[in-house]
């Protein structure tokens, strides 16, 4: 049986440090970076050197509020991978600082897994990956996220359904498909490195363009990822996921019934060994 096709969908703007991460984990889980596609959000945006076989589109920047820019992000993701599904078999569409991987205990690797999969979409569980100001050294960004960072908030934020098999219409943030219920895939999970180092990740949360379009509440929720994983008294990830996949599957913000609630408490995972140099 022939491997299936499959492409990876990102956008970014302003980006300083995950786009050539992104660009070799997913280039090399799908078999070769002409398998990815990039939009360039802004003219303004330079076209980063080194990338390869990459496609790259780029687009106006138009300003607007955070969730007109969120939505309008969201139509133009899933217009794409829509068209791109014509000669696909698999989208993954994600933020350039999400990082979508299968545990190694399943036995694939994540195309192979995708692709044994069923269902028009699948969701990860969603880890925010965030610097334990006590324990963990300034990131070498030379050097795997994984091997340098060992705890994540379990966050339903991002348990996000970014796996389709099929032309799907996203919501705001791809954090819901319109029209669909979702499945919390029991190996799949979504490692988001937004806040991974305070020191690397000032300027994004400094950048006049979010502050102007409204990023300001936004962005101060995210530095409180420090702390939550600063002072929590972390959890055993494996007896814990199966908790978290069976509230985020069964409670449901009321404003929105097709994605997951968050969970009370703020529980924070010791990552299992077993993911560390994944990304």
């Amino acid at each position: 049986m022939s491997r299936p096709h499959a492409f990876a969908l990102t956008t970014l703007r302003n980006d300083r440090l995950f786009l050539p991460r992104w660009v070799a984990h997913y280039g090399t889980a799908l078999g070769g970076r002409e398998h990815l596609y990039v939009i360039l959000d802004g003219h303004d945006q330079p076209v980063p050197a080194g990338l390869g076989p990459v496609n790259i589109l780029r687009l106006p920047h138009l300003p607007a509020s955070r969730a007109e820019a969120d939505r309008r992000r969201a139509r133009i993701m899933s217009d794409i991978a829509r068209g791109l599904m014509r000669v696909h078999d698999i989208a993954i569409v994600t933020d350039v600082d999400e990082f979508l991987i299968v545990d190694p205990d399943a036995g694939d690797d994540l195309l192979a897994y995708l692709a044994a999969g069923r269902g028009a979409t699948a969701s990860a569980l969603g880890l925010d990956v965030g610097q334990h100001m006590a324990h963990e050294a300034p990131l070498d960004p030379a050097r795997p996220f994984l091997e340098q960072r060992g705890f994540a908030h379990v966050s339903a934020r991002y348990t996000k359904p970014v796996v389709a098999r099929r032309p799907v219409t996203w919501g705001s943030g791809m954090h819901r498909v319109k029209g669909r219920n979702f499945r919390i895939d029991p190996h799949l999970y979504l490692l988001h490195f937004g806040m991974v180092d305070a020191a690397l990740c000032a300027p994004t949360l400094a950048d006049p363009d979010r502050h102007r379009d409204g990023w300001a509440g936004h962005l101060d929720r995210r530095k409180r990822l420090f702390d939550i994983i600063t002072h929590a008294k972390p959890r055993e990830a494996d007896a814990y996921f199966p908790r978290a996949r069976r509230w985020q599957t069964w409670v449901r913000p009321l404003t929105a019934l097709n994605k997951p609630a968050m969970i009370p408490g703020n529980p924070v995972v010791r990552l299992p060994e077993r993911f560390r140099g994944l990304v």
